[in-house]
């Protein structure tokens, strides 16, 4: 029998560990046309054979900030997996694989009420005038939804609130969020606090139909806490191994909003770095919803970044070559994803990581031949591993990707007011509806569970923040316009 103790250890190292890229070969395979292997060497660069005797820097196997198994608003893991698959275990059996050196702090039993389980005590900060404090306490915890490298991500319900922060107008009771739940130690021994911070700061600063918005943040002595809209669609990742390729219609509208939200970020000087399925949500309107902002970077036109940073499924060869990169890193990574929607898995693969890196760096990419002709244009000028020859690199920017003419049915001024309909809407219930994310988050004990305090609450000053009403702001834009 398993302790409650035991069982609230974090499950993180053997969940991470067993998520693979494994695709299961399509039941129609044996029929279906051979894959054509289109000669791009004068765009992706010559064919790679491995010698022995030499070795590049980028193959040094380097400490990889964020690896494919995390995404701090929730990994869905893979749909259509044989049983084998660890997800299918019963929770006995992943518990009981648990090892002792896990660095969750152990939870006294209790039953799992949606209360937290610490005394949790709010840090006092500078806040604007007249705003309430707003701490943990404040939000009843439904069920838990993720888990990433620093902590959980819960669906929780405001308490007392009418649903929209600092005022809003949702009549239909509490409001529902998801709360991402950091622990400070964990934060600090991986001197990953610049990056929290960011996160933070650029999700004050940024407001589109496609970014998820940041409501609230505030921290305890031992915890950092951030406050989302809940959006109730599940995970693209989830969305995309369910289906196991989307049609080039569906893929054109998920890339378009993608593309908004991104030329948006980049406007505003702001790199993603970390695009890739599981930090895609799609809402009930089966509109995409960009997230976890946890690799983002606020760069200069003129700056490069050399951070060893994103997913490396879907990072640009810049990046593993370690030659700084800008936003161009994301135009490629948007270029992987698009190749992933239209044919099941990115175009390079592999479970070693440094031959993963020689690929993405070397190799060509394998098109199937049933992608059009202007798809086809489009991933070979989002996949140039020059990155000051990638579509979007040049003086018009995003607007470079946005003409371009696969994107010829999109009225990108219909798609920003959210008035071009996806065809494919994720089945929900209601607001509280978690049907779209795997049930091997959900059906986890929804414990926020306590951890140590660590030295050094400086570092995290100036964390708390309330969204502005956005029905006071309209009204403070009218009333000054009427003084001029």
């Amino acid at each position: 029998m398993v302790s409650t103790s035991q069982n609230s250890k974090s499950l993180h190292k053997i969940l991470a560990s067993k998520l693979t890229l494994t695709i299961p070969p399509s039941k129609s395979s044996s029929c279906s046309p051979p894959t054509e292997d289109f000669d791009f060497s004068d765009v992706f660069g010559p064919s790679f054979t491995p010698s022995s005797s030499s070795q590049s820097p980028y193959l040094t196997d380097p400490p990889v900030i964020h690896n494919r198994s995390h995404s701090f608003l929730g990994p869905s893991p893979r749909c259509g997996i044989p049983t084998s698959h660890p997800f299918h275990q019963t929770p006995e059996e992943i518990f009981s694989q648990i090892s002792d050196d896990d660095d969750e702090v152990e939870v006294k039993s209790k039953s799992c009420d949606g209360t937290f389980v610490e005394q949790l005590e709010c840090i006092a900060e500078e806040e604007s005038e007249g705003r309430p404090k707003v701490g943990p306490e404040d939000f009843e915890i439904l069920r838990m939804i993720g888990k990433g490298a620093f902590g959980k991500v819960f669906q929780v319900r405001k308490k007392g609130s009418s649903g929209i922060a600092e005022g809003g107008d949702d009549d239909d009771g509490d409001g529902i969020f998801a709360m991402k739940v950091m622990r400070k130690d964990n934060i600090i021994k991986k001197n990953h606090v610049d990056y929290m911070k960011a996160e933070r700061d650029i999700l004050t600063k940024v407001v589109h139909p496609f970014i998820v918005q940041l409501r609230y943040s505030f921290q305890t002595k031992s915890k950092l806490y951030l406050i989302f809209d809940f959006i109730n669609g599940g995970h693209l990742f989830f969305h995309l191994y369910r289906q196991g390729i989307f049609s080039e219609e569906q893929a054109r509208l998920y890339t378009a909003e993608i593309v908004s939200a991104v030329s948006h970020l980049h406007k505003n000087g702001i790199v993603h770095r970390d695009l890739k399925p599981e930090n895609i949500l799609m809402d009930g309107d089966g509109h995409v919803v960009l997230t976890d902002f946890g690799l983002a970077k606020e760069i200069d036109e003129s700056s490069r970044s050399n951070s060893l940073c994103g997913t490396m499924e879907y990072m640009a060869p810049e990046i593993i070559q370690a030659k700084g990169h800008n936003k161009n890193a994301d135009w490629w990574s948007i270029g992987i994803l698009l190749f992933e929607m239209l044919t099941g898995q990115p175009p390079f693969t592999h479970p070693n990581r440094q031959k993963l890196q020689r690929r993405i760096v070397n190799e060509r990419v394998k098109l199937p031949p049933m992608v059009t002709t202007e798809a086809h244009s489009l991933l070979k000028g989002l996949l140039q591993k020059d990155p000051s020859k990638r579509l979007g690199s040049g003086p018009k920017g995003a607007d470079e990707i946005k003409s371009h003419k696969w994107f010829r049915p999109i009225n990108w001024k219909k798609l920003e007011g959210r008035e071009l309909q996806p065809k494919f809407k994720p089945n929900v219930s209601g607001k509280e509806c978690t049907a779209n994310f795997d049930n091997c988050w959900t059906m986890l004990p929804a414990n926020d569970s306590p951890a140590p305090t660590p030295p050094g609450d400086a570092l995290f000053k100036g964390y708390t923040y309330i969204a502005p009403n956005p029905w006071l702001s309209s009204v403070t834009q009218v009333l000054d316009a009427n003084k001029h």
